[in-house]
């Protein structure tokens, strides 16, 4: 993994050219990001109606794309290759209602040299109430004389 480490404007950077795009990304241009840095991405939402799914609270699919971007911008501020996603997991355990803001708070656990280990918190701002937690394993290892195939 590179040594090199980046600061909480390349954070922001990274996150506003990949909402920056037509594809599918352009749906995280809701997230502010706040701080981060060195392993860390920090941000947060406030819930729109457009965010819900069909019971009127925070769709799960939308979290799950949180938690896999921004851990990466997490990963990224190591100075680290973004990698592909080997496992994505998510935990919901609250609601998030529309006009609640929420934090997101990623973090990288230990990025080696084939694989990176990375944890994320959605909380919700007014009382700091966990609504989900995850996390990915990625595989960073993009040295082409390394690759075994």
């Amino acid at each position: 993994m590179a040594t090199k480490k980046l600061g909480m404007d390349f954070v922001k950077n990274m996150s506003e050219y990949a909402s920056g795009s037509n594809g599918f990304d352009r749906v995280l241009r809701m997230i502010k990001i706040t701080g981060g840095g060195d392993g860390r991405a920090v941000g947060e939402f406030t819930v729109q109606e457009e965010h819900l799914n069909q019971q009127g609270t925070l769709h799960g699919s939308l979290t799950a794309t949180i938690v896999d971007n921004c851990t990466t911008y997490a990963l990224m501020s190591k100075g680290s290759h973004p990698g592909v996603t080997a496992n994505l997991n998510v935990s919901y355990t609250a609601a998030a209602y529309p006009g609640e803001v929420i934090e997101v708070d990623c973090n990288t656990v230990r990025a080696g040299k084939k694989m990176a280990y990375l944890d994320c918190l959605l909380r919700r701002k007014s009382d700091g109430k966990i609504i989900a937690k995850g996390g990915q394993v990625k595989y960073i290892q993009f040295d082409k004389e390394k690759l075994d195939f």
